[in-house]
């Protein structure tokens, strides 16, 4: 494990494991911050650029093939879509950003939508920002480190498709990262490297998902 990442046990692991496995059921897509459902339940975030592989990341923390989908034009998906894991964490897939094909209308509604959302959700525990470990940092992506600043959000920032990149390349792309997030108030400062193909990170992932959850029930003795 690389030494700026967090340790966990195998408890930890395992009950990333086991949250994550539960019932996780799509429930609500909100168009206008007027149609969230209720804020009763701890909220994680999925925000990244059009084609970073949110879907895809949320499918392989779930378990699931079709859990989140993609849509087949980037910057189609211009709604939060609210998923109820287990009863005890909502899973919210954020709209991509960086649709070079999107109107500047669209856009402009896009950036303000999502900051009256993630200034105005009290249960909102952290963002998730993907990142693609294939491709440099882009202008959009400070941008919204920025507008995670300003509304005084925590984001923590998930690398995706880890597996098409050299060990070495993977290193060099955390430095660069991590030296970019530590310009950023609101950043956390552990960096998750992931491959939704191959799971790498998955289950570590999970288990700092977990910390965030609220924790199940325990059982009623008579």
């Amino acid at each position: 494990m690389k030494a700026d990442q967090p340790e966990f046990s195998e408890k930890d692991i395992e009950n990333g494991r086991l949250l994550f496995a539960g019932a996780c059921d799509f429930i609500f897509g909100a168009q206008k911050l007027g149609q969230l459902p209720p804020a009763d339940l701890p909220e994680v975030a999925f925000a990244g650029r059009s084609n970073v592989g949110k879907s895809s990341l949320v499918n392989a923390l779930t378990g699931r093939k079709t859990l989140a989908r993609a849509s087949s034009e980037p910057g189609r998906t211009k709604q939060l879509n609210f998923f109820n894991l287990k009863q005890q964490m909502l899973l919210v897939d954020m709209p991509g950003y960086g649709f070079a094909k999107a109107a500047k209308s669209v856009k402009e509604d896009w950036q303000d939508m999502m900051f009256d959302y993630l200034r105005g959700r009290p249960t909102l525990r952290r963002v998730m920002l993907l990142l693609d470990a294939r491709i440099e940092l882009k202008k959009n992506d400070i941008e919204i480190m920025e507008l995670l600043d300003t509304a005084a959000v925590g984001f923590q920032i998930v690398l995706t498709k880890c597996d098409a990149v050299s060990p070495s390349g993977l290193v060099a792309k955390q430095k660069e990262i991590k030296a970019e997030a530590a310009k950023h108030p609101a950043a956390h400062p552990h960096i998750f490297p992931t491959s939704s193909e191959t799971g790498e990170g998955i289950p570590m992932l999970r288990a700092e998902l977990t910390l965030l959850a609220e924790p199940p029930e325990s059982p009623t003795h008579d």
